[in-house]
């Protein structure tokens, strides 16, 4: 509980910190500023936040609950790396008259990192099961699903 509190406190003043600079820029444009603001809120609240609960609702529907945890993990992980990588894919910033500029395959490249992610999601999500059937002495589970009993007993 004190590391929240400490944490809520560091933020609290670390946003004070940076309204008080904003107030203090001559350069400051309150309508601009309230317009960046409201558009990251409809941004994340309507893009990004639909995006994730159908994603959540597609990895509950399809995958094990045993593989859900290591399913997110990875989700998550090829969301951020394509998020960060699509300004590149896409060409933002090349110049047709400098080669030089974002001379790379990149989406080749995003490819081959979403592919990894997959392939280790893959291989552990394995790697997991055979460790639980050597540690059960290759029993099946009681559950359709494989999951075993609930905590709850159902």
């Amino acid at each position: 509980m004190r590391i929240r509190v400490a944490l809520v406190a560091v933020g609290t003043l670390t946003m004070g910190y940076a309204v008080l600079g904003a107030l203090a820029d001559p350069d400051l444009s309150p309508a601009g500023v309230l317009l960046f603001l409201a558009g990251v809120v409809v941004g994340h609240d309507l893009v990004w936040m639909v995006g994730l609960l159908a994603a959540g609702a597609v990895l509950t529907r399809f995958v094990p609950r045993r593989h859900r945890p290591l399913a997110r993990a990875a989700a998550i992980s090829a969301a951020a790396v394509t998020v960060v990588a699509l300004p590149l894919v896409l060409g933002f910033g090349r110049s047709p008259d400098n080669p030089s500029a974002l001379p790379l395959p990149y989406g080749r490249n995003l490819a081959v990192v979403l592919l990894l992610v997959v392939a280790a999601t893959v291989l552990t999500g394995l790697w997991r099961d055979r460790r639980r059937r050597l540690r059960t002495g290759g029993k099946k589970s009681a559950r359709p699903g494989g999951d075993g009993p609930r905590p709850d007993g159902r």
